[in-house]
């Protein structure tokens, strides 16, 4: 008898359906995790980013802003390098003040990494305490609002009422993520220190 017939109580197509099956199994509950996590906006409780992530990422175009001496700034001013960002009004109370610190302290821990990053402060009217700026925040970049266009694009990054936040661009000039400054800063540190290790670029 033939070695190679076919086992009679194998129906034709059987192997190739317990093979698409098998396969189900794996691939359904990866796509699953792939559309909740990147569509479905849904984070699991054991995420170990302390800021919030925005997604999908905003991209911050080109804009006309000036810097306190009234020059207008390099249009390019979110590229090369990551940047930690705050927006407040250009009289900077307490609570701007307490974002600025946290900013360059957080800066300064990241020790070898900290030229990787810089600190941009956006001030939206009111602008500014000159001589608190440059003696508390050497090589702080600040910045104002340009003409009506620029003010328009401050509304890229997302508030919300009451609360005050540092924002973290990518040297791609993405607005991805943003921290509460009301929570504690080694959070932002750790995030960022996170972010420099797997990044390749800035």
């Amino acid at each position: 008898m033939n070695g190679d017939a076919v086992n009679p109580s194998v129906r034709p197509g059987q192997g190739k359906g317990a093979l698409i099956g098998l396969a189900a199994l794996f691939f359904v509950p990866l796509l699953g995790a792939f559309w909740l996590y990147y569509l479905g906006g849904w984070r699991p409780a054991g995420s170990t980013n302390h800021a919030e992530l925005i997604s999908p990422v905003i991209t911050l175009e080109p804009v006309a802003l000036y810097d306190l001496d009234g020059k207008t700034a390099s249009v390019d001013i979110f590229k090369e390098k990551w940047s930690l960002v705050h927006v407040a009004d250009g009289r900077c109370d307490t609570e701007c003040r307490d974002a600025l610190w946290k900013m360059r302290q957080t800066r300064l821990l990241l020790a070898e990494d900290m030229d990787r990053v810089q600190r941009v402060y956006i001030a939206v009217g009111d602008c500014c305490d000159k001589e608190f700026l440059s003696q508390e925040h050497a090589g702080l970049i600040a910045l104002q609002a340009a003409d009506q266009a620029a003010e328009q694009w401050l509304q890229s990054f997302p508030a919300t009422e009451g609360t005050p936040y540092i924002y973290i661009v990518d040297p791609l000039g993405n607005l991805m993520m943003r921290f509460d400054i009301r929570e504690n800063p080694k959070g932002l540190l750790s995030d960022l220190e996170k972010l420099l290790k797997l990044s390749h670029i800035g």
